[in-house]
């Protein structure tokens, strides 16, 4: 049986085939921790979750969920909140019918909270084969870090060698740890993977 993607009614801006260009920034953190992303208009929320588990590096292995104002979406299984729409049958721009902005919550204990804008609709452009990301700032906190608190403290330990923490943080990691580090290189790279 086919599975029903909600498709958007003819949107000002949204041509078949157009890119959207989008703003994703961890929430709560200072210096801000961001991504611009390029992803073709079609894409799922299901999908939407992979592209930005790959630009902010996460490791993917926790629960997640979009809101778009009142609207809550998430995976079709057993842990589906009640009243969420499945992520795998609602596109991107059906999701920001519903509020100018939506959030992406993943991993229910740290609770990464990300804002998902819209900057602008492109057209479509042949050259873009898959979501691409074209900018960014500081780097992810590494996953199980303990939320925004927790990933402060970490930086805090792991960049002061004389920190009662230090080794052990520095050992949890296992590399230098620089929290300015944007590799957009290393970013696109994990994003050519994704198929949208």
């Amino acid at each position: 049986m086919a599975t029903k993607v909600h498709r958007l009614s003819k949107a000002p801006g949204t041509a078949p085939g157009a890119t959207l260009q989008l703003h994703i920034e961890l929430r709560g953190t200072k210096p801000k921790i961001w991504r611009r992303v390029l992803v073709p208009a079609t894409v799922t929320l299901a999908r939407l979750h992979h592209v930005i588990q790959a630009a902010f590096g996460w490791s993917g292995g926790h629960l997640h969920e979009f809101v778009a104002g009142e609207q809550r979406y998430g995976t079709a299984s057993e842990y589906d909140m009640p009243g969420s729409v499945q992520s795998e049958r609602t596109r991107l721009t059906a999701a920001l019918q519903h509020a100018a902005a939506i959030d992406y919550v993943y991993d229910f204990g740290d609770n990464w909270r990300h804002r998902i804008k819209l900057e602008k609709t492109l057209p479509s452009d042949a050259q873009l084969r898959g979501p691409m990301c074209v900018g960014g700032a500081n780097a992810t906190p590494p996953d199980d870090c303990g939320g925004v608190y927790g990933y402060y403290e970490f930086v805090a330990a792991v960049t002061d060698p004389n920190h009662p923490e230090h080794a052990e943080m520095a050992e949890w990691i296992g590399r230098p740890w620089d929290p300015a580090e944007f590799d957009i290189g290393r970013v696109n790279a994990w994003l050519s993977d994704i198929k949208v």
